[in-house]
């Protein structure tokens, strides 16, 4: 193929290994646009829910996606039984735990997880710091978020097992269903610093979606996409000398 002074005259291997590398280069830009691009919604979602009216979160199931991010306000009583304290959580440099306790939501069976906020390790591990719970009525209001950790999980202190295990290195919320006698909301409140609700130290950061690492990638992927081309066009493509334009014209 002749375009102006140059041949274009493409070999079969480089074809080929261009043809199939260039549609995987494409797609793994469009995979993680598309990841950014999930990750941004959350983010508008987070944005527009934190300014919404309080949602009040009742007998009815709720579904994760529906509420998640969502300002709730709910009344029960706390169960200190079955209570966790979600271990290796750090806050200005030290090592504590989050104390995460179940709300046996008014007038229904079924019970909520509460993060009430950030306590101290003491001095030895197999001390537990004592956790006050209110007793009574409350009325809790905070932001719900998505229960589940991570799945890796390294042995407990034998000395802190018993018949409820109140260490967790990671919160499942499947793994805590199985392990109560009660129905349990799918979500979780971390609780607000300004309620009285016996919280502990509270400061929530903003959820990091890590939308322009995903931008960044989406961009590499399509520039070598680009340099993929660039190079096969090069490798491929030769200009035309004099003595062969005037041999083509006799």
């Amino acid at each position: 193929m002749q375009i102006f002074n140059y041949n274009f005259r493409p070999k079969l291997i480089p074809t080929l290994a261009t043809l199939l590398v260039l549609p995987l280069l494409i797609n793994l830009g469009m995979w993680q646009s598309n990841k950014a691009d999930q990750k941004q919604a959350k983010q508008d979602l987070f944005e527009k829910r934190g300014k919404a009216t309080l949602v009040q979160i009742g007998a009815e199931p709720v579904d994760l996606e529906t509420v998640r991010f969502n300002r709730v306000v709910v009344r029960g009583k706390y169960e200190a039984d079955f209570q966790i304290l979600l271990d290796n959580q750090i806050y200005q440099g030290q090592a504590g735990y989050h104390v995460i306790t179940p709300l046996h939501i008014k007038d229904t069976s079924i019970r909520i997880l509460v993060d009430r906020g950030w306590v101290p390790l003491g001095a030895d591990r197999k001390i537990l710091p004592v956790i006050d719970t209110p007793g009574g009525e409350i009325e809790v209001t905070g932001v719900t978020q998505d229960p589940s950790g991570k799945y890796l999980e390294l042995a407990h202190p034998d000395s802190l097992q018993g018949s409820w295990q109140k260490i967790w290195e990671n919160l499942d919320i499947k793994r805590y269903k199985n392990a109560v006698p009660f129905a349990v909301q799918p979500v979780m409140i971390l609780l607000d610093p300004a309620s009285s609700a016996g919280g502990f130290v509270r400061v929530w950061p903003k959820p990091d979606f890590r939308i322009e690492v995903n931008r960044g990638y989406a961009i590499q992927w399509y520039l070598m996409s680009l340099a993929l081309l660039i190079i096969y066009f090069a490798t491929n493509i030769k200009k035309i000398s004099t003595e062969d334009q005037i041999n083509a014209k006799q």
